[in-house]
């Protein structure tokens, strides 16, 4: 029987802000959480040399392995070796590699709720059994040692987000420590996604692997190094893990772009230019910090890294759907609605994306601020 999976609908959003872009509208795109910058520059100079002189085909670079492996020295303090990573297209089937070679079907996850929707959806997919944990302001909407260790029976897995995908929120070093303990203790395999890693604001993003080596730790060049398009990620497995997950990535997706990883690899040096990025979201959070709550959008989940806001609108509207698309249709300006993220409390929030530049975060400003002030229906207050 095939899994029921739901839809992904800031892609239907998405789909009417580029009919309305046809249209001749224009149109803010805060919907996806996806730099608005492209590759750098020195990463794209690769690649047309690539073009010009490799023919190309089915690799894992090994130069771009060896990378990584510094990157996990220079940035943590560990010692990462290149058997242990698995180069994959993105984050999405590095996903897929860890919770298939971790789990059999049948198995439960437990995931922070509200959270990505593609770790709900991708257990589903995989016969798994998502453990949605209800993380609101109290949490600062993370999962915690305390509830993994309250539930009974014990999930098989766990999916950590840190910062997290829509919150921006981190988990810090010393909770980080209480789930690993909790897992070792109660057998619970932990997938860390970090691919928001190197996008914080003032905070330390610590990775799981610090305190836990037997994580699967996912990564994708998407977010920090500003590649989304280029479809390159990795995995990093624990010894005994490794072999099934190349296994699976060499049959369900063999490799990824080989022109990727040549870019890939030089993205990693281009320190300066993907920091004037980082740059850029520090400014636009702090406009949308600053102007949200004279809106009505004072409820706002600690936007401690990613480049995201999740805010409550259950002062404005109980559908957050429709609420995303009529302020689409109004304004022009994009917005995920918070169903995604959470199917029991998102129709009250809603979610944006702040990786565009701060011109088109200074001009949504201006588009939605009246928009807002005409619809606060004052339920609650800031």
């Amino acid at each position: 029987m095939s899994a029921q999976i739901e839809p992904f609908h800031a892609i239907s959003v998405s789909t009417l802000a580029h009919r309305l872009k046809t249209e001749g509208r224009s149109i803010i795109h805060m919907e996806f959480g996806q730099p608005s910058t492209g590759a750098p520059a020195a990463a794209i100079a690769r690649a047309h040399q690539v073009l010009d002189a490799d023919p190309m085909g089915y690799w894992q670079s090994p130069a771009l392995k060896e990378r990584i492996c510094r990157h996990y020295a220079e940035s943590y303090g560990l010692k990462v070796e290149p058997g242990q990573l698995v180069l994959t297209c993105g984050a999405s089937p590095a996903l897929v590699l860890a919770l298939s070679a971790l789990f059999d079907p049948g198995a439960r996850v437990a995931v922070a709720r509200p959270g990505y929707v593609a770790y709900r959806n991708t257990l589903k997919a995989l016969h798994l059994e998502p453990v949605e944990l209800d993380c609101g302001e109290a949490s600062r909407f993370q999962l915690t040692a305390a509830m993994l260790a309250a539930l009974d029976p014990a999930p098989q897995g766990v999916i950590l987000a840190s910062p997290a995908n829509p919150t921006g929120t981190i988990i810090p070093r010393a909770e980080l420590e209480a789930i690993a303990a909790v897992c070792r203790e109660r057998d619970i395999a932990i997938v860390s996604d970090e691919i928001y890693h190197g996008i914080s604001y003032g905070q330390q993003t610590p990775s799981i692997l610090e305190v836990e080596p037997e994580a699967m730790v996912i990564n994708s060049f998407s977010k920090y190094f500003s590649m989304a398009g280029w479809r390159l990620g990795w995995l990093v497995a624990p010894k005994g893990k490794v072999d099934a997950a190349i296994a699976r990535m060499s049959n369900m997706f063999l490799t990824p772009p080989s022109l990727s990883q040549h870019a890939g690899l030089v993205a990693m040096d281009c320190t300066a230019e993907l920091e004037a990025n980082i740059a850029t979201y520090a400014r636009n959070r702090q406009l949308l910090l600053d102007a949200l709550p004279a809106m009505g959008l004072g409820r706002i989940a600690p936007p401690d890294g990613a480049f995201y806001i999740y805010a409550d609108v259950s002062d404005f509207a109980d559908d957050s759907m429709e609420f995303c698309l009529a302020l689409l249709r109004d304004t022009g300006v994009a917005t995920a609605p918070g169903i995604d993220f959470d199917p029991v409390d998102g129709r009250h929030f809603m979610r944006f994306s702040f990786a565009v530049s701060t011109p088109e975060i200074e001009d949504a400003i201006r588009r939605i601020g009246p928009w807002f002030a005409s619809r606060n229906r004052g339920v609650r207050t800031a």
